[in-house]
């Protein structure tokens, strides 16, 4: 009995297509918002200027300055979720725990910024982790799995008549 493979590469794209399809819609649609980050404020604040090369500013003004700020609702260093240094930049990103941005000059610890930050959250969703933890590892990696497969039988459908025709020519030119 000889195997169809081009049967089975078909069946493979068609059921293969539908049970990854609304995981990788998910990851393309915020794949396409995380692509824009940088470019739209509302997804992700724009970084302050600040001045001077070396931060100065201690970790004790730091959340002093910051408790002082309501929409982050920070009360001690448990409700932070990080700081970004940027020298080059000269500034500190504040992450509080509810996602609120606040950008301060890391020399002075002035507030240059505060702004809702929604890029992890639109991160989270792109790898699944938003769903729940396991659905990262349990559908979305199964899910490009089954995605790099479709687009290897995709290929290969694609080339298939191409191969075909070149084979039908040189067999009609002997």
């Amino acid at each position: 009995m000889k195997i169809q493979w081009n049967r089975i590469n078909r069946k493979t794209h068609y059921w293969g297509a539908l049970i990854c399809a609304l995981p990788v819609l998910i990851m393309i649609l915020s794949g396409l918002v995380l692509l824009l980050k940088k470019e739209v404020a509302w997804i992700q604040p724009p970084s302050q200027k600040g001045s001077g090369e070396v931060p100065l500013v201690s970790f004790e003004k730091i959340l002093t300055v910051i408790q002082k700020i309501p929409e982050a609702e920070i009360s001690t260093w448990n409700d932070v979720d990080r700081i970004d240094v940027r020298p080059g930049k000269g500034i500190l990103k504040v992450l509080s725990g509810n996602r609120w941005e606040i950008q301060l000059h890391h020399e002075t610890g002035e507030v240059l910024q505060v702004a809702y930050r929604r890029s992890d959250l639109i991160e989270s969703i792109h790898d699944g982790s938003f769903f729940h933890e396991r659905a990262k590892l349990w559908v979305f990696l199964p899910s490009a799995i089954i995605l790099l497969i479709l687009w290897v039988s995709g290929i290969w459908l694609f080339l298939l008549p191409i191969l075909a025709k070149r084979r039908r020519k040189r067999k009609n030119r002997t």
